[in-house]
Formats: structure tokens, sequence, C-alpha cells
């Protein structure tokens, strides 16, 4: 996660800690000891144990689901009665703490009742996004060890590939093949593992995120007690998301934020603009969640009735575009709310906008939660001033600064020590602060492209486009997007001098073949031919210079724009 140019952080006391008085699951577990709330699980059964009757899962008919045609319903004690008996299925078979069992089961209500099951016998899930293509699924199955894989439909596109492979497959009504090694023990702790994330870095392949029980707790703690204008009432809310489970933000803050506040959950499948405000109305829903990309669609939308026909309280929305946020409330009435944080730091390091103001048009990301030590330095490690751009390093205040961040990347140890160089864990992220203590979004050091809420390794991307012999070399890089936050755009190193009519088909020749080896939302949106890549003395590809041109074209339309093409490859994969 560090950058090449930064060296060794020079050992010193750090300038900023919000350590006055640390709040979270973790530190509070010594005195809930007795009540044995430190896993999801437990507290899903402390949960439907005290308020039995309480929704849990609310499905509106608008969402116009296939698996909920009329909506759906579903109390804690319903979903109880089916967690215990799944939980009873796979303890006959042998699973329990050490095993890992793959999910495809998007945002099904199944997908809770497997998830809280397995938890509960201290069994982690890794969580299928149901986009990948098969190169992607075999490499993440591989990394994780996973032999079992628990889906809605055998049949379903992801999955076709897998029926004569190692890994058996099953759906949720089959019985449960036993475990390849019997467990010892069948009960959750707060240090195993609850699932295992994949996320994209700058080093090409996407790294497994080992998240334990304690973490996710510890992500729920604070999203629930964030405060001021996403104050949140116990067994008061209903939170809608169209966000994948396979991200920490629906799985942490969301469901699990949800289950610990005795709230309800909405689990949309994904974002439907057509639709949208129908369905918060008709769910009750007090709490929303969305990325850049969502209020950037809706703002769009000719005005209707449901605009302001809802009781959202707050919209919780990580990335956001500043002039969106200012037409967003003014608009439905909805205060949102910003926050930065990373799959890797969880709930320990990270920001919320929830408890105050800043100046309307800018990217702020809130105020650091307490317990959390940060520096923001320049690329020599040293700190930089107030209102300059830096790189922030995050850690966990006290005794133990990896307390409640990630366990590490799964058999990356090397990878794992990097990012936490010097004793701090450097996210690639570049922030400056005020003299009020608040951070503000500036860029990314990562070769990543943030595309919808998507991280997206630009490396990842290059290798997977590099295979046609009339393309001498790839390079991708971010551009702005109005609407996704950021969109792919690739450069193709051309010897055969072109016109710019078989360019094109060149163009979607290769993108076309990319999409059998990348999801839809990875491949380039916009393509440019150049007769050589930009490169250093040391023949290191400038990316810096390469972000720059390639804003320079796509605003001044010398582009090839494959973004429709990027649609048609993504409903035919829908149809498949």
């Amino acid at each position: 996660m560090t950058s090449d140019n930064i060296g060794p952080i020079p050992p010193q006391p750090p300038i900023h800690s919000e350590d006055k008085d640390p709040v979270s699951v973790m530190d509070r577990n010594r005195t809930h000891e007795g009540s044995g709330m430190n896993t999801p699980f437990t507290a899903f059964e402390a949960q439907a144990n005290d308020h039995p009757q309480a929704p849990m899962l609310i499905i509106p008919a608008s969402a116009g689901l296939s698996y909920a045609p009329n909506g759906l319903r579903k109390s804690y004690s319903e979903v109880q009665s089916e967690v215990r008996a799944i939980a009873s299925r796979f303890a006959e078979a042998g699973y329990g703490a050490g095993s890992r069992v793959a999910l495809l089961l998007e945002n099904r209500p199944e997908f809770f009742t497997v998830w809280l099951a397995l938890n509960g016998l201290g069994v982690s899930i890794l969580p299928i996004n149901p986009d990948l293509r098969a190169t992607e699924l075999d490499y993440q199955l591989a990394v994780a060890d996973v032999d079992l894989l628990v889906t809605y439909s055998k049949q379903a596109p992801t999955l076709l590939h897998l029926q004569e492979g190692p890994v058996r497959v099953i759906e949720t009504s089959d019985p449960i093949p036993p475990a390849g090694t019997r467990a010892a023990r069948q009960t959750g702790a707060a240090e195993d593992e609850c699932a295992l994330l994949f996320t994209s870095g700058s080093t090409g392949k996407p790294k497994g995120c080992m998240l334990s029980n304690a973490y996710f707790m510890n992500l729920a703690d604070w999203y629930i007690n964030q405060g001021g204008i996403a104050a949140i009432e116990r067994g008061q809310e209903v939170a809608l998301t169209p966000l994948p489970m396979f991200h920490m933000n629906a799985l942490g803050c969301t469901a699990l934020g949800m289950i610990i506040c005795g709230g309800a959950i909405v689990p949309l499948d994904r974002f439907h603009a057509s639709r949208w405000w129908q369905s918060i109305s008709e769910s009750g829903a007090t709490i929303i969640h969305c990325l850049g990309v969502i209020p950037a669609i809706l703002l769009r939308l000719p005005s209707s009735r449901f605009d302001r026909d809802h009781r959202v309280k707050f919209a919780f929305g990580p990335g956001v575009d500043a002039q969106h946020k200012i037409e967003f409330e003014a608009r439905y009435g909805i205060p949102l709310v910003e926050a930065w944080a990373m799959t890797e730091t969880g709930g320990r390091a990270t920001t919320t906008t929830a408890c105050d103001d800043y100046a309307p048009g800018l990217r702020c990301v809130g105020r650091p939660r307490q317990g959390m030590d940060y520096r923001i330095i320049d690329d020599f490690g040293n700190d930089v001033a107030l209102g300059t751009p830096g790189e922030l390093i995050v850690r966990a205040a006290g005794c133990d600064p990896r307390s409640g961040f990630f366990s590490g990347y799964l058999k990356d140890e090397e990878a794992t020590e990097a990012a936490w160089a010097g004793g701090w864990f450097h996210t690639g992220d570049v922030l400056y602060e005020d003299d009020k203590g608040l951070l503000y979004f500036f860029d990314r050091k990562k070769s990543i492209v943030r595309r919808s809420g998507e991280n997206i390794a630009v490396l990842e991307v290059e290798t997977a486009l590099q295979g046609n012999t009339m393309i001498k070399a790839v390079a991708v890089t971010p551009v702005p997007d109005e609407l996704r936050g950021e969109e792919v755009f690739a450069f193709f190193v051309d010897g055969t001098h072109q016109n710019h009519g078989t360019r094109r088909q060149l163009a979607e020749d290769v993108v076309r073949a990319g999409a059998q080896h990348l999801a839809y939302h990875k491949l380039p949106g916009y393509v440019a031919f150049i007769d050589a890549l930009p490169l250093s003395s040391t023949q290191k590809l400038q990316r810096g210079e390469i972000k720059t041109m390639a804003a320079e074209l796509v605003k001044g339309g010398q582009v090839i724009d494959l973004r429709d093409l990027k649609a048609s490859l993504r409903r035919k994969a829908e149809q498949a």
C-alpha cells in the first residue's frame, strides 16, 4: 500500500491523536464478557431473544425483486429459526472455527441466514461478487482455499465453469457435504475470521483482507455511534442499501449496525433509479446508503411525489461530489453524511462529517474517530503543514497500533508488512487538514480507479488487455466522471499507424476480449492511441503524466468513447 517514494518514517510521537475517550465494541467487550456479545451471531441472538417480533428484513414490492415479487418482511424470531436450522446442518457436517465457505447469495435473505449460521459456528465467509469472470473467481477461490460454495442457484452464470472443478457447489436447500477437516471448535470468538473480502491494491492482483469478528463489531459500533445528524435510535431504524454484501460498508455498517441497534435491513439487489424513491417510501427507510454515482443519477430524474414522501433522517454517502451534495440535500431534504475508511482500516481508523459543519462545495470527509492516531506526510515521511495535501497514514491509539484493523492480507505477509511500514498503515490516499481538525479528500496515490464505489487495480486491467498482438503496450489510468466519480481510461500503443476508423474497431476488439477476463466495470470506458508511453529515466511509467494526458483528451473529445460498449456487455452478461 505504500509508495515506492516513501522512505522509513522517522520515529516520533504522533501529531494527531483522537484518544481522549476511545469507545469501541472491542474495548467494551471486557465489560460485556458475561453477555458474550463479541461476534455478529451473538449480537443477533441477543436481539432476537430480546425483541423477537421486531422486523429484521424488509423488501418492498416496489423493489421489483424476482425472489420477492410481493415484498417480504421477516422478524428477528423468524430469521433466528432459519439460522439455527442452518447452523445445525453445518455443525453435523463438521464445519467450525478454521473453516471458510464461499457465498454467492447476492443481497438475498438467504445471505443473512447462512452468514449468521456460519458465524455462530466460527466459520468465515468469502462473499462472491456475481459480476466476476471465471478467471477472477478461480483466483479468489484458490487464494481463499475454499472447497465449498453456497449459492441460490447452481445455474448462476458466474458458477457454470465450476461444475466439474474441485470446488463443491451447493444450493441452500441441498445436503451439506462433510468438511474437509472436522473442526475442533464450533463456536465463534472475537478473534476468529468473520469474512475474507478482496480489495484491489496497486500491485495488480486483488488481495484478500482477513477481517475478524472484532473488526466488524468495532466497525458497526462506530457506525451506530456517529451521532450528530447520523444519530441512531435503538429499535427505531430502517436502513436501505443497494450496496453489495461483499463490501465492508454494507456488511459491517448497514447489516451488522442494524442488528446491534435492533433495526431493520432493506437489502436491494442493486440501485434502480426508476423505483428508488418509491422503495424508500414503502419500506419506511429512515437511513439510506449510497455512493457518489447515486446522487448524481437521482438529480437527473424528473420530480415525483416520492421525492419528499419519505422518513429518511440521513443518507450515508461516501464519495459524493461536493456540488451534488448541495443539490441533493436541497432537493430531497436529506442531509448527506460523508465519511472515509478502507477495508483494511475498518472502524478503528475512519472519519465522518456527522457532527461538524464545513464550507459547502468542498470534499470534506470529516473528523477522525476517537481512538485513531493519524499523520499527513510528504513523499519523504515528513509531516506536512495544515492545508497542504499529503498521504494519510493511520494507526490505533494505545499499545497495539493494529488493534481493530484487518488481520492481514491472506498469504501475503510481505504486502501486509509493507502496508504497515514504520508502524503506521499507509492508506495511499492524499488528504489535507484544516485548522478545525477536519480532513478533506484531495486525490489517490494508489494506482487504482474508483468507479461507482469499486476499486479497480490498473495493473490488473492492463494485464487483461495486453493479449492482442497489434497492441504493443497498454497503460490504464482513472479519469474524472460526473456520474461514477472516475472512469477507466486506456492508452494503447499501436505501431501499425492505422486510421481512426480501423483503430476504433481494434479498440472494441481488445475490450471485448478483455471482457472474457474482467468484470464489465473494469473495462475501459475511453481509449486513446499513442505512439509511446511516457517513461522515466529508469523506464518506469509516469502515471501522473498519463493521468493528466487522459483528462485533457477526454475534455477535448479526442478519445474513442466505449461507454456504450461497456453497457451492452453488462446487459449481455445479465441476460446470460
